[in-house]
């Protein structure tokens, strides 16, 4: 917890990682980024690149924070985790202060629940997963790595989720209910059957679901 941090990412979801941890009182001593400045929380940070990590840092000696968000058809935040946990770094977990987390969850590393995010009793946290913005994950639910819930988006009791699934905004998946590797969920829809992986959830047809290219 003590150890320095370093931002991975200059967007929009790095600068609201950095404004949860600045408020927390931790660290940040730099922002690594192929050529933007960061803005907001992350203005005045001084700039790395990527190929200088390992010579400015050993993975000993700092956590890193992975500032890339994912959508779907974009995988570049989960090669992030990859290569640099391969390098021996490990990444900080970011648990926003109105984030309300059990202490009978199980979270990976490099975990990150946003502001005003539930995580009840039971459930189980994959590395790399982002609980965004007021998302809920009832009790016992199974969030393989590199997910994203969107803001809002719940998932009910015992559901499980594959890997790299993304559901979006003010998305539901009931009670009980599995989604497959890569699948996606719609903003807005509710999943009342099970998904096969690379599939895709529509809002307004939640029992209708095709491939992904």
């Amino acid at each position: 917890m003590n150890k320095p941090l370093i931002m991975i990412g200059a967007g929009g979801h790095a600068s609201v990682l950095a404004d949860i941890l600045t408020r927390q009182g931790r660290t940040l001593i730099a922002l690594v980024a192929p050529d933007a400045s960061g803005s907001g929380a992350l203005g005045g940070l001084p700039r790395w690149e990527e190929k200088t990590l390992s010579a400015r840092a050993r993975p000993e000696s700092c956590l890193l924070v992975n500032g890339i968000g994912f959508m779907p058809g974009n995988d570049l935040r989960a090669r992030i985790f990859s290569r640099y946990t391969r390098e021996g770094y490990r990444f900080a977990s970011v648990l926003a202060n109105e984030a309300s987390v059990s202490p009978h969850a199980r979270l990976g590393q490099g975990v990150q629940i946003m502001q005003g995010a539930i995580v009840q009793s039971g459930a189980h946290i994959g590395d790399n997963v982002i609980v965004n913005t007021g998302a809920i994950v009832e009790h016992d639910c199974a969030v393989g790595e590199h997910c994203h819930l969107a803001p809002r988006a719940v998932l009910c009791g015992s559901v499980s989720l594959g890997t790299q699934v993304f559901v979006g905004c003010a998305a539901a998946v009931i009670q009980g209910i599995s989604v497959g590797n890569d699948a996606v969920v719609g903003a807005g829809a509710t999943v009342t059957r099970p998904v096969p992986e690379r599939h895709i959830v529509y809002p307004a047809r939640a029992c209708f679901t095709t491939p992904k290219n």
